[in-house]
Parts: C-alpha cells; sequence; structure tokens
C-alpha cells in the first residue's frame, strides 16, 4: 500500500526517523494484511531521549514551573486525550484488533487518570519534623526522583501508559516512554497530543523499537532513575538484571492466572457474566484474565450452562464494527499459543465444551472456547495465554477453593460471587492477589491502587501513594542558633 500511515519517533520535542533508518511494519490483526510503518529507535536514539529528558529537569522552563502550573498542563492534556479519543481508539484497534468501543471509551476514560493526577500536583508536601536536638529546624521536602523509563505492552496501552505518566509528570519527573513494538502507533499518535499540551521540550519522549536496539540501552542506561514496566515476567527479569547497572527504582505488573471463584450462594446470572467479562473481554487480551473459573459442584453444571447460552450468539468479527462483541487476537503467535496449550489440557483430561479452534477466516481470530478440567494441574490452568479461553474446575468447600485459588505463582487479580458478607470478607482477607473483585471484575479507577503479589511483580500503580513513588525524600538541616558551630574535635 503506497498511502498506508508511517509513524515516527518523538524525541526532545521534535518529530524524527530512526538515526539507523530502521522501520518497522505493522499488521492488522482483522485483516492479516500490513497498514502502517513506524520507526524504531537505535541506541543512538535512546541515548538522545534520556539526555533530553535529563536537560529538562535541569531547565527552569520545567524545574522551576510550579506543582499547580504542572498541574495544569495534565488537564489540558486531559481535555485532548477525550477530544480525540475517538481518533486515538480507532488507531488502536486498527492496530492491535481489540474493539472500537472498548479502544475508544478506553482513551476518553484515561483523561480522568491525567485529571486526578493534575489535582494531586500541588499536593505533594514535606513534614516539619520534631527534632530531638536544640535550635536545629529539620524539615523534609519531596523531589521528583529524575528520569523515568516507562514501558508499556500493546494491550491497554492508553490505560496503562496514564498509570505512569500521570503521577509521573505530576511528581515534575522527565519520561522516556516506550511502546511495545507490537502495535505501536496509538502511543506514537498520543504523542501529538502530549506536544499540543505544551510540555517544554524532553519532558516526553515517546519511542519504540525492539529489545536489543530500544527496551535494553533504555533499562540500563546510566541516567535512567526509575523504571515502571508493565509487561510477562520473562521480560521482566531482564528489565531487573539491567537496572543493576543504574540502581534504578523499579516497579513491575506483570501476568497473571486470575481465579473468579463461585459459591453457590451466589447469584449466579451475575456470576455468568462476570465469568464472561473476566474471560472474554477484551478477547481474553488482559493481565487481570479471570482465566480460572472456581466453581462450587453444587451449581458447576447451572453456571456453564448459562455461559454456553450466552455465548451462543456472541458476534465475532471486524472490531470496528459496532455489533462485534469479540475481535481477532493482536497476533498469529497467540494464537498458536493457545492451540499448544489446549492440547495439552486436552490431553491430560480436560474438555472443550465450546470454542477450541482458530475460526477460518482472514485475520488472527480464535473462537471463543470453553473448557471443564478434570483437576487443578491442567495445562490452561496454568499458562496464561493471552486469548479468549475459560477454564472451568469444581471445588467443594470454602477452604479447598481458597487452595486452588492460591495455588499459582501468580497474584495479580481475582473475584468471587457470593451473597455472604462475612464469606466474601473472610474469603477475601485469604487471597494472594494484589486486586480483588466481589459480584464484579475488571472495575478500575485512578483512586483505586493496582498491582500484583509474586511473579504478578511489586509495585503500584494508580491511588494516591503512586504520585510518591515518582519523588524521593530530602532532609533539610538548618541551625537556628546565632553561636558559631562548635569545635568538632572538643568533645562535650
Amino acid at each position: 500500500m503506497q498511502d498506508r500511515p508511517h509513524f515516527q519517533l518523538f524525541i526532545d520535542g521534535a518529530w524524527t526517523e530512526g538515526s539507523e533508518g530502521q522501520t518497522m511494519t505493522s499488521q492488522n490483526p482483522a485483516t492479516g494484511q500490513d497498514w502502517a510503518s513506524f520507526a524504531c529507535a537505535s541506541g543512538a536514539d535512546v541515548d538522545r531521549a534520556v539526555r533530553a529528558a535529563r536537560r529538562a529537569l535541569n531547565d527552569p522552563a520545567w524545574r522551576d514551573m510550579t506543582q499547580t502550573q504542572r498541574g495544569k498542563l495534565l488537564y489540558r492534556l486531559a481535555e485532548l486525550i477525550e477530544a480525540h479519543a475517538a481518533e486515538l481508539g480507532r488507531i488502536e484497534t486498527t492496530d492491535s484488533g481489540k474493539l472500537l468501543a472498548e479502544t475508544a471509551a478506553q482513551s476518553a476514560y484515561v483523561g480522568d487518570y491525567y485529571r486526578y493526577y493534575a489535582g494531586l500536583a500541588d499536593k505533594i508536601e514535606g513534614a516539619v519534623l520534631p527534632i530531638d536536638k536544640p535550635d536545629m529546624h529539620v524539615y523534609t521536602r519531596r523531589e521528583p526522583i529524575g528520569v523515568v523509563a516507562a514501558i508499556v505492552p500493546w494491550n491497554a496501552q492508553m490505560f496503562l501508559t496514564a498509570t505512569k505518566l500521570g503521577p509521573a509528570l505530576a511528581a515534575g519527573c522527565a519520561v522516556v516512554l516506550k511502546a511495545s513494538e507490537i502495535a505501536p502507533a496509538p502511543m506514537l499518535e498520543f504523542a501529538r497530543l502530549i506536544e499540543r499540551a505544551g510540555f517544554p521540550e524532553g519532558v516526553v519522549s515517546v519511542i519504540t523499537g525492539d529489545a536489543e536496539n530500544c527496551a535494553i540501552p533504555l533499562t540500563r542506561h546510566p541516567d535512567v532513575d526509575r523504571i515502571a514496566f508493565t509487561g510477562g515476567p520473562g521480560t521482566a527479569r531482564h528489565v531487573v538484571r539491567n537496572s543493576a547497572e543504574n540502581f534504578a527504582v523499579t516497579t513491575l505488573e506483570l501476568g497473571g492466572k486470575s481465579p473468579i471463584l463461585v459459591f453457590e450462594d451466589a447469584d449466579l446470572e451475575s456470576a455468568a457474566n462476570g465469568l464472561i467479562a473476566g474471560n472474554f473481554g477484551a478477547s481474553g487480551q488482559s493481565c487481570v484474565a479471570g482465566t480460572r473459573g472456581l466453581v462450587q459442584r453444587s451449581v458447576f453444571e447451572e453456571v456453564a450452562g448459562r455461559i454456553e447460552e450466552k455465548m451462543n450468539g456472541v458476534v465475532i468479527g471486524d472490531p470496528l464494527d459496532a455489533r462485534t462483541q469479540i475481535g481477532p487476537l493482536c497476533t498469529a503467535d497467540q494464537i498458536r499459543r493457545i492451540e499448544a496449550t489446549l492440547a495439552a489440557a486436552i490431553s491430560g483430561g480436560a474438555r472443550v465444551r465450546f470454542g477450541g479452534a482458530p475460526l477460518d477466516r482472514p485475520g488472527n481470530y480464535m473462537a471463543p472456547t470453553l473448557v471443564e478440567c478434570a483437576d487443578p494441574g491442567a495445562e490452561t490452568l496454568k499458562v496464561e495465554m493471552f486469548g479468549p479461553v475459560m477454564s472451568l474446575l469444581p471445588f467443594e468447600t470454602e477452604d479447598e477453593a481458597i487452595a486452588l485459588a492460591n495455588g499459582t505463582p501468580f497474584g495479580l487479580g481475582s473475584g468471587i460471587f457470593t451473597q455472604n458478607v462475612a464469606r466474601a470478607h473472610r474469603v477475601s482477607s485469604r487471597l494472594k492477589a494484589g486486586i480483588c473483585w466481589v459480584n464484579t471484575y475488571r472495575a478500575v479507577s485512578p483512586i483505586a491502587p493496582f498491582g500484583g503479589f509474586d511473579q504478578s511483580g511489586y509495585g503500584r500503580e494508580a491511588g494516591l501513594d503512586a504520585i510518591r513513588d515518582y519523588t524521593c525524600t530530602k532532609t533539610v538541616w538548618i541551625s537556628t542558633s546565632d553561636a558559631p558551630m562548635a569545635n568538632p574535635f572538643v568533645m562535650r
């Protein structure tokens, strides 16, 4: 295609090609055809972006800007995002295959994240300490931690960027945002809004590229002070190793195999809807996907039947079509991974109740799949597939359900469906997960912290405390005595 769009890098306030002229092509997952190209950063480009961020931190245009003024820039960015949400959504849908209804709505909603942190920008406070020494005035102040490397995956780009960029800018940091080399177009388009919002040059750069030429040089760069990473555990291990080169403070938001527990006293209609939302929302391409449905045996068949009935008429098709309810997966590799995982589960005794195969049509389409598992060792209960596959496993007692839910190295999301309030509190306190939804699923808010336990990462994004993670504490000691400082060689 001669007229396909081309997206450049945004470095130090300027649009640029990669210094070595390298480019990549992006495919439309709904058609399997190339639809756009984008420039890729080299190590030299990464260095230029980081150096620009370091310079911006010391530039009076950003350094001396009041926190209230920084908040106003974030308010402006929120307005621009909301005004261009439909356009950003269309680009993201074309690039990643996610439903337009979801990408446009999510783009509009993340404006609230920037607005939330805009309001917090001038609420970053220190404290006067009641020090135990006379004639001393001692106080703390919180200062920007420095240059931030923010690394986001393709599956929820606008949301995962907002949880990093919002608090970082409110705190006064400078940010190099690294978009995934898979479907980066919306992030590169988003950079236009950052430019229009009026942030000084170098405060935010947006780049993309492969691991060797972009991600590795960024995460080990000596001028990076903080790394905020969302992605898979395998990549995270490399990020942590790289951070040993610069001692950057690092937070990780990784994957999961989130359980949804359905007890016999639950509203079963609500539970079925929660399982569907948790597994087939975003075509299963969500780090908090509730892919382990644990259902009390006495209601197992009824819950499974309700799911089958609801999925019977689901509309699979073009993600740009408002009638579509499930779209394609972002990459063909995801389908191959799902097929291999399903085959292993079936060989171990699992049964596919519906779906289970790719659809015979152009693009990366996988049929929504329901797997009934015979035991907790089934492969589909262990592997994060990032696709529309729901696994159901029966349990007998509350203690068994909790043990099954916690029987994983991951701990990001979890869900409980019960009408027993005491049980809701009791079980949620025992689940090994950073997020627990009760009688709902996949709800988010800028006010609520987001993050996991164990191999789902560490640190939290969103919420009040997140902004503090982008600052460091300075303690200031001031002698208030008119007398000269005592001779240090005279001990009293």
